[in-house]
């Protein structure tokens, strides 16, 4: 009997998603834009101290490959010819910083996760040395002195890996972002591959001019990065290289975004003034600000926001960037224990539909935009006995809600120009009460595509653009147009503003809890080791003390 003929769809495009808690491969009909197949694999996330947050390299790499064969025998299974699959794009979790051995192939260090904080002191340190007249390390790349970006985690790991700093000396070391890591190995690795990054992931080293869009020397210098370690920088959406290995073998890959500027393009926000908020693990809005940087004076950012193509211009864009969104759903679920499964939130959220007074301030990594401040930790208040874990659960969304509604005051005076409505995409979109919450919160309709996938979608279209691939149209007469979903405010204006202000109140009572430590103090093992009557002391020291400044006798 003969085998069934496959189906004649194509031409497709294949799309890597890694991000923070997860790796997918996903396949389009770059004609119709059509999701055909894909697949996930969950990933680990290590803390070895408080703060600390790493990934293993090796495990990230594995995942990508995994998620390949698997989309592909899944395709194969629905009869569709994966022959079609004619280009490949990547889009990443941005900052999360990877050095490797280009001779061995091995890691020399876990990735540091973009949510690490160990880079406090590192910061303050550096901050001492720019010119109080002259910040000129904002005026080049838009973005504040931060634990957030590459270059204060790529200074940390070289000033106390010792074999990080060997590797440099014998010019073994290669630095990359995820991206970077990723295509190196996908193109051949120690056997000729491709070093390189795009400009989205460039412009959140710290270390790249985003107005010449190279990297900048005065910048490297200051920051004491040698240059001949970092990625050649390329447009998003060119032919870098092909695959070598596996099922795929010899496809190209030819686009390359941040996974937040792949969301811009894949909601097709190629508009100036047009923007989209991402709800994954942090929460990113971007507005597009077109071919000309706009600096913020409330606390967002100044990124590109894509380059799709050699000789096009480079589009900029606002960013506001909010460290712990989902992540928040993930903590419930895995070290509170009031849910089992996220999707359990939404149900919890509905049933009471009400936070009952209680405010979650989700500050596990300190407090992104637009405060920008690295002192501030979780906090949940307004608790009472009435206080169950239904009421924390829709805390915990009106959190994230929150959050972004600060962005987009941020952005609207940045902007000049209120948005009007809201794009929303990324996998807690799903989730219904978290979006009519953050109609209500805005109090702006909010526009949701019916396929959440927009990050693949925005990396596939990149890489079905790119000259001598050429199966992807972005002329705006050629993309699809897309029937979305729209939830508009329920509630009065005069009761968002209630309970924003309240939300408000508790952000203030987040902020303070840490100062700068040495490594030595913040150790655990330290106080575990003090006797019992070092803590009965020091508690009735700080009672007396409290009750002179109280004026209690």
């Amino acid at each position: 009997m003969a085998a069934p003929k496959k189906a004649a769809v194509g031409p497709l495009v294949g799309a890597v998603v890694q991000g923070t808690n997860s790796t997918r491969f996903l396949v389009f009909n770059s004609k119709t834009a059509d999701l055909l197949g894909c697949h996930q694999v969950e990933l680990t996330q290590e803390f070895p101290k408080e703060g600390w947050v790493e990934q293993d390299p090796k495990e990230i790499l594995q995942s990508v490959y995994e998620c390949i064969e698997r989309t592909c025998e899944k395709l194969d299974k629905l009869n569709i010819d994966i022959s079609n699959i004619k280009a490949i794009g990547v889009s990443n979790q941005r900052e999360t910083t990877v050095i490797w051995d280009k001779l061995t192939g091995e890691p020399l260090y876990n990735a540091v996760v973009w949510l690490d904080l160990r880079t406090q002191s590192t910061v303050e340190n550096l901050r001492k040395k720019i010119p109080e007249n002259n910040n000129f390390v904002k005026s080049k790349t838009g973005l504040p002195l931060s634990t957030y970006f590459s270059a204060v985690k790529l200074r940390w790991i070289l000033d106390n890996v010792r074999k990080v700093q060997k590797a440099v000396e014998e010019g073994r070391a290669l630095f990359g972002t995820i991206d970077s890591w990723l295509i190196w190995n996908l193109t051949g690795g120690v056997y000729g591959g491709v070093h390189c990054t795009d400009v989205t992931n460039a412009s959140r080293t710290m270390l790249f001019n985003i107005h010449s869009l190279e990297w900048d020397k005065e910048l490297c210098d200051f920051f004491e990065i040698p240059m001949d370690i970092l990625p050649n920088v390329w447009s998003s959406s060119e032919i870098y290289g092909l695959m070598k290995a596996g099922t795929l073998e010899g496809v190209p890959i030819s686009g390359c975004l941040g996974d937040q500027s792949a969301a811009l393009v894949g909601q097709m926000c190629f508009q100036e003034g047009q923007a989209k908020n991402t709800y994954g693990t942090g929460c990113f809005l971007l507005c597009n600000t077109g071919h000309k940087c706009v600096f913020s004076e409330h606390g967002l950012l100044t990124t590109v926001a894509y380059q799709l193509g050699r000789d096009k211009p480079a589009c900029y864009a606002l960013e506001g960037s909010v460290a712990i969104a989902g992540a928040v759903i993930r903590w419930l679920r895995d070290n509170i224990g009031i849910i089992n499964t996220s999707e359990e939130i939404e149900v919890l959220a509905r049933d009471v539909g009400t936070s009952y007074g209680c405010y979650f301030v989700p500050a596990f990594s300190g407090l992104y935009a637009p405060y920008w401040e690295p002192t501030a930790r979780g906090i949940i208040c307004g608790l009472t006995q009435f206080i169950n874990k239904s009421h924390i659960a829709f805390a915990a969304l009106e959190s994230v809600c929150f959050q972004t509604r600060e962005i987009l005051d941020a952005m609207n005076h940045d902007c000049g120009i209120p948005l009007r409505h809201l794009q929303v995409d990324g996998k807690m979109t799903n989730n219904k009460v978290l979006m009519q919450l953050q109609a209500d919160i805005l109090h702006i309709p909010v526009i949701k595509p019916p396929m959440p996938e927009t990050t693949a979608l925005g990396a596939a279209m990149a890489a079905g653009a790119a000259e001598g691939v050429g199966v992807w149209s972005l002329k705006p007469e050629d993309l699809s147009v897309v029937i979305m979903e729209r939830f508009e405010p329920q509630i009065k204006a005069t009761e968002c503003e209630i309970r924003y202000s309240t939300w408000k109140k508790a952000v203030m009572k987040s902020m303070g809890w840490v100062t700068t430590q040495t490594p030595e103090s913040s150790d655990p093992t330290i106080f575990s080791s003090l006797p019992l009557g070092f803590f009965i002391v020091s508690s009735m020291v700080m009672l007396i003390g409290a009750r002179y400044i109280s004026g209690i006798p």
